[in-house]
């Protein structure tokens, strides 16, 4: 039998190509209204003008109607404050792979939000058990019946980019995640079209712990000249059947690839997940890839 989630409205935190991909499969799919909240009105612009072309796009390939799509976009609505989220049933978090910024987000939201709504993060590599310890209210410990039940409510949903395309979404249960958390947010990534595996809780759970030291390591073949950038793509796509080399892939974003694999190596302490120091590098440069203009390649639409 099937879970019905329950989210009969739902807040997206961070309006940046892995938030307004959220808040656009939840507006679509789920057919859910969306409150959308980031700091940053130049990147609510820019995430709003994105959806509107994604419409578009859908429209015009007879994936939605006008109707359809009209009906979508005016699902979303833009808050200025996590104030402004206390209607909501869930909050799905997609912002910077940091934990302490993660932790600070988590925090305000168990102290704003009904001790009801669940907590969703869309990391895709940091402890779901650190972000919900956070949500502890403060003066009481994690043990307490009120400290137990805040963390109960956190949960991981790990959606991937581009969220309109890819049809996977990882689950991850923190130590204190309940069973009805878990119940729900799966039935509610199922009603945004999506397939749903599970992972435990360890350092990048199971996709990017498969792949960022896959492109940790071509970035290190690249560093010690065993071949050049070219080759190196070639190799895997023609090689190994694979749609785009790993130089290419990470070029999505090499600074949540460095974030990801510092996790790893940190979460670990296994010398496997050291990053590359060519990686780190091309961070410090600012040369993140497509959302910059320019990684291992250049993207000079994007400047």
């Amino acid at each position: 039998m099937s879970i019905a989630h329950g989210i009969k409205k739902l807040g997206v935190i961070g309006a940046g190509q892995m938030g307004l991909g959220i808040a656009f499969v939840s507006a679509v799919h789920a057919k859910v209204p969306v409150l959308l909240h980031d700091r940053s009105a130049a990147q609510v612009k820019s995430g709003l003008s994105l959806m509107d072309k994604l419409l578009v796009k859908d429209v015009a390939k007879g994936k939605l109607t006008q109707e359809a799509a009209n009906e979508a976009r005016d699902r979303v609505t833009v808050v200025d404050s996590v104030q402004n989220l206390r209607e909501v049933d869930m909050v799905v978090e997609a912002v910077s792979e940091n934990l302490a910024v993660k932790q600070g987000i988590f925090r305000s939201l168990s102290a704003e939000l009904s001790p009801k709504t669940i907590l969703a993060t869309n990391t895709s590599s940091i402890s779901i058990t650190k972000i919900a310890a956070s949500t502890v209210p403060e003066g009481k410990s994690a043990s307490d019946p009120e400290g137990q039940e805040s963390a109960s409510r956190v949960v991981g949903l790990h959606f991937f980019n581009p969220v309109p395309v890819m049809k996977l979404v990882e689950l991850i249960a923190a130590v204190q995640t309940s069973h009805e958390t878990l119940d729900r947010a799966r039935a509610f990534a199922t009603a945004c079209g999506k397939e749903v595996t599970s992972s435990q809780d360890v350092p990048g759970f199971v996709a990017n712990a498969l792949l960022m030291p896959f492109i940790n390591e071509a970035i290190m073949c690249l560093e010690k000249g065993v071949a050049t950038r070219d080759d190196i793509d070639k190799t895997l796509k023609l090689g190994m059947n694979h749609p785009m080399g790993p130089l290419q892939l990470g070029s999505i974003g090499l600074d949540t690839c460095l974030a990801i694999q510092q996790t790893l190596y940190t979460g670990t302490g296994d010398s496997k997940y050291r990053p590359s120091v060519l990686l780190e590098r091309m961070v410090d440069a600012q040369w993140l890839g497509k959302k910059s203009g320019k990684g291992f390649y250049d993207y000079p639409a994007n400047k």
